[in-house]
């Protein structure tokens, strides 16, 4: 340590000992562009020498977040930049309610994370994604995760691509979505060694000496970035931790900062709450819901123009078809449906295959004793109708709809290539808007004494629809007892949560005579003494016919005192 002055010394001169270069402009043009070019490259390497032992487990995730983690029903999360798994396996380990979609750009992060001992399909989906070019929504269903973790990855983005990464994950985040955010923060010790050396690439964003780079936000920046880009700030803080090197007699100052940021919930002209505790809502009033809503509604509330939408007005086409071949039990179907490089183009959901059919055609495929011999609807089917197919195999009739007329056209040709003669005049395509009665008549005639059996997939993510979709199904299904393994008509919903939450679901079947007397996943059930679904699941338990996704199934009877027989 340096001695104090004294007056000779002050009077002699001073030599300055340098111990870092003096920063110069920086690193070249060439090396800025290859570090951004071979960034996938350069962490691949990172992952190859450390393996799993440079990163702690980030174990502070409970005691920082937790009160946003402990809620009935579990949550879906998103970790990007998830590395070797030293966020989401302990994360599980604590919250073992929580789906986790995991990402990296690094092809052997997520090699490390599959290998890990704890890592499972079902309750983690983990691929490589590079967040500035790729789609997160052709990996995870658009508005279906709860909260996105950015913790330590963020920094290592170019600052021109930040906006690029926060716009995907906005896709994919529910409204009132949550981001929780930490990373490197401006002041911190590497930043100021970087910034004597010839490291630099831009303002506040250095290069490591193994290719990596690393950015440091300050607070003003770092709320500037979220709100322009839609987020609301709800809370930000710069932390700071001074570490003590006793045997260098160093004293170091650690700098992060983090925050938490929320998708603002977008205001419609129908509030699905408010109305639930409208205790006048006996039916459908057509001044307080749209009469017609249709079988797979719009997104609402989308802050932008979507690339599809905008094609439509300029008389655009941008839809492009593609055939897939998928297999529930001892059925295989080719599907023309949406081709993936489009999907995310066109405004209808209805034209392309959703996990939420897929599970629940293979639950159909190897329990048929659910639709034998029996009278069949699907609500808002879109053009793959795979679980209609698969119920047209024992049922006696099956009827399946949507409101999209694109969509019912591609089901008519999928249900023609897929079926026998025999099994295809037993499944009828019909044009459906639920909450339209002239349409929920002209079903009625094609089966006067109601359905045993109603199946609706991924057809509660948009609260407008879910009054009229459950009046729909009040006045379609068959007030007598069914016989087998159903001993009363059912109303059959898989999804993933999106939108809407399950209690705002259950909440309004039970306004139509609807009650819960079962659900998947199992833990939860009202009556588990009497699960219906435990013995679906045994017939189905290998990983290829269970999707690796946040998926859920709820199964309703009418209610015994059918207090809305009114309005059958």
């Amino acid at each position: 340590m340096a001695s104090k002055s004294t007056e000779s010394a002050e009077q002699q001169p001073t030599t300055k000992i340098q111990i870092y270069p003096t920063a110069n402009s920086g690193i070249s043009s060439f090396w800025k562009d290859k570090y951004e070019r071979d960034a996938k490259k350069y962490w691949d390497i990172f992952y190859k020498r450390h393996q799993d032992k440079f990163f702690k487990d980030r174990h502070y995730l409970d005691k920082e977040w937790g009160r946003y983690f402990t809620v009935p029903g579990g949550k879906v999360l998103l970790e990007v930049g998830c590395g070797a798994g030293n966020t989401i396996f302990p994360l599980r380990a604590t919250y073992q309610d929580v789906f986790v979609h995991a990402c990296d750009f690094s092809q052997r992060a997520i090699s490390l994370v599959k290998s890990h001992r704890e890592y499972t399909e079902t309750c983690i989906n983990a691929f490589v994604c590079d967040l500035t070019s790729d789609d997160l929504s052709k990996q995870i269903a658009p508005s279906s995760v709860d909260i996105v973790t950015m913790i330590f990855v963020l920094s290592a983005v170019s600052p021109e691509k930040m906006s690029l990464v926060l716009h995907n994950i906005k896709n994919i985040l529910k409204p009132n979505g949550l981001i929780l955010f930490r990373d490197y923060a401006t002041g911190d010790l590497a930043q100021e060694r970087f910034t004597c050396k010839d490291q630099k690439i831009s303002e506040n964003f250095y290069v490591r000496g193994d290719g990596t780079r690393a950015f440091y936000f300050s607070e003003e920046y770092l709320k500037h970035l979220y709100e322009e880009n839609g987020f609301a700030t709800e809370e930000i803080e710069l932390c700071c931790k001074q570490v003590e090197n006793r045997s260098r007699e160093l004293i170091m100052n650690r700098r992060w900062i983090q925050g938490v940021f929320r998708i603002p919930i977008a205001k419609t002209g129908f509030d699905l709450k408010k109305d639930l505790n409208n205790k006048t809502l006996d039916g459908v009033n057509k001044n307080e819901v749209k009469e017609s809503v249709a079988g797979l509604p719009l997104a609402v509330g989308e802050d932008d123009m979507s690339v599809g939408l905008a094609a439509q007005m300029f008389d655009i086409s941008t839809c492009d078809h593609e055939v897939i071949d998928v297999s529930f039990g001892d059925f295989n179907f080719k599907i023309k449906a949406l081709s993936k490089e489009n999907q995310h183009t066109c405004k209808s959901t209805g034209l392309m295959l959703w996990e939420s059919a897929r599970l629940m055609a293979s639950i159909l495929a190897e329990n048929s004793s659910i639709t034998a011999g029996k009278r069949i609807l699907e609500l808002g089917s879109g053009c793959s109708g795979v679980c209609s197919m698969v119920a047209a195999q024992s049922a006696n009739l099956v009827v399946s709809t949507d409101g999209d007329a694109r969509a019912l056209d591609l089901l008519e040709h999928n249900v023609s290539v897929n079926l026998s003669s025999r099994n295809a005049d037993k499944l009828l395509v019909r044009s459906l808007n639920w909450g339209n009665q002239e349409q929920i008549d002209a079903i009625k005639k094609e089966n006067n004494t109601g359905f045993d059996v109603i199946i609706g997939t991924d057809v509660t993510y948009v609260s407008d629809a879910i009054l009229p979709l459950f009046s729909t199904a009040a006045k379609l299904i068959s007030t007598d007892s069914a016989s087998g393994e159903l001993p009363e008509p059912a109303l059959i919903l898989c999804h993933v949560l999106r939108r809407v939450d399950e209690p705002s679901i259950i909440s309004a079947a039970s306004q139509f005579g609807f009650t819960l007397v079962d659900r998947w996943p199992f833990g939860e059930s009202p009556s588990p003494s009497r699960s219906i679904m435990t013995s679906w699941f045994s017939r189905i338990n290998s990983k290829d016919k269970i999707p690796s996704t946040a998926l859920s199934i709820l199964y309703f009877q009418r209610a015994k005192s059918d207090s809305c027989s009114s309005i059958i």
